[in-house]
């Protein structure tokens, strides 16, 4: 599970922004109670730092999920009716986030932002943030614990990850529906939230396969000015003439990312959905998608002029309607169309999905 959680913890620094080194113990000190009276209006539960050490069995090795640079994620235990620590492998299972020591201003901004905007945002189809420990110079974040994984380990290899069963056709369009409700809901007017950096490993799944989004909470800041974000990851594919999950225009650091920068990255996430492939599009038909040649004709041409077996997971062949999969490809398409303008709202996406599901 670690490949598609590592992933999804990273907190990107946006391109030229200024990190101002200060005294710690006055960030601590002065932002602390403020902080804690925001964050009790949202109904988030204040964990102690010995709880979460308890929860975790002093934060040992073999419960760490998954780390970067920011800090490690770990699986913790808590009673399911007090939500005080718990043995392990008793109560409820919880994902614990300990973030390194923040050490400037701008990693103190990053942390309370993230909180604050997962803090006040609940739909299900996002990960529920049950609280947070901010104690000294510690902070935590405290998240239910999605058992299945993400997504991309279910479609295919990961390094490193679990191996999982692959997916049934009915199973992908429900995951692809709940994603899309999910995103619809951060781009709504209540949420006003755009990702930025939206692919399958990003989308976790509970026991019943349902979409969970995890690691929008950075994407909040987004909003208010700061240039278009795109991994190193699919920076670097960029540069050697690989596409990622990323609209041609964000590359360019003169260019904000936009709702419909996240409508282009769920068309490629289709894309893995239908082909059970993953989206570095290097193969042909991938790479003419991506360029849109695809779109003369629409999907049906395509489709016929690549065999479908060559577009379709060969796992689900003969199982699903031929005349939906060719809709939901074409949905794609539209997605990932090369002027914003042209790609649906991902309201319209999710109208789209919900008459497919309602017709098989």
């Amino acid at each position: 599970m670690s490949g598609g959680l590592r992933t999804s913890v990273k907190v990107y620094i946006i391109a030229n922004r200024v990190t101002l080194a200060v005294d710690t113990n006055t960030v601590h000190h002065e932002k602390n109670e403020a902080i804690n009276t925001k964050l009790q209006s949202f109904s988030l539960k204040t964990f102690r730092f010995n709880e979460l050490k308890t929860a975790t069995t002093n934060f040992r090795p073999d419960s760490i999920l998954g780390q970067d640079g920011l800090g490690c994620v770990y699986k913790g235990w808590i009673n399911e009716t007090s939500f005080t620590a718990a043995e392990p492998g008793t109560g409820i299972a919880i994902v614990i986030k300990r973030f390194s020591q923040l050490r400037t201003l701008q990693s103190h901004k990053d942390w309370s932002m993230e909180v604050s905007c997962l803090g006040q945002l609940g739909h299900p189809n996002l990960v529920k943030m049950i609280g947070y420990c901010l104690e000294d110079g510690m902070r935590l974040l405290v998240h239910e614990f999605i058992p299945q994984g993400s997504l991309n380990m279910h479609l295919y290899e990961v390094t490193g990850a679990s191996r999982f069963p692959r997916l049934s056709w009915n199973l992908r369009m429900k995951i692809a529906l709940g994603a899309a409700k999910g995103l619809a809901f951060l781009h709504s007017n209540e949420a006003k939230v755009i990702y930025g950096d939206f692919k399958t490993s990003k989308i976790l799944l509970d026991s019943d396969y349902n979409a969970k989004l995890y690691g929008y909470g950075a994407a909040m800041e987004r909003l208010h000015g700061y240039r278009s974000h795109v991994s190193e990851e699919d920076m670097a594919m960029y540069e050697e003439g690989v596409f990622g999950y990323a609209a041609a225009n964000v590359y360019s650091f003169e260019n904000h990312s936009t709702p419909k920068s996240d409508v282009y990255s769920f068309g490629v996430v289709l894309l893995e959905i239908l082909s059970g492939r993953q989206a570095p599009l290097r193969e042909k038909w991938m790479v003419e998608l991506a360029n849109n040649k695809a779109l003369q004709g629409g999907s049906a041409n395509f489709a016929c002029k690549h065999k479908v077996s060559q577009i379709f997971d060969a796992h689900i062949d003969g199982r699903y309607s031929k005349d939906g999969a060719l809709k939901v490809l074409n949905l794609a398409i539209q997605c990932m169309s090369v002027e914003p303008e042209s790609r649906p709202d991902m309201s319209e996406v999710v109208e789209v999905l919900e008459q497919l599901q309602s017709s098989k």
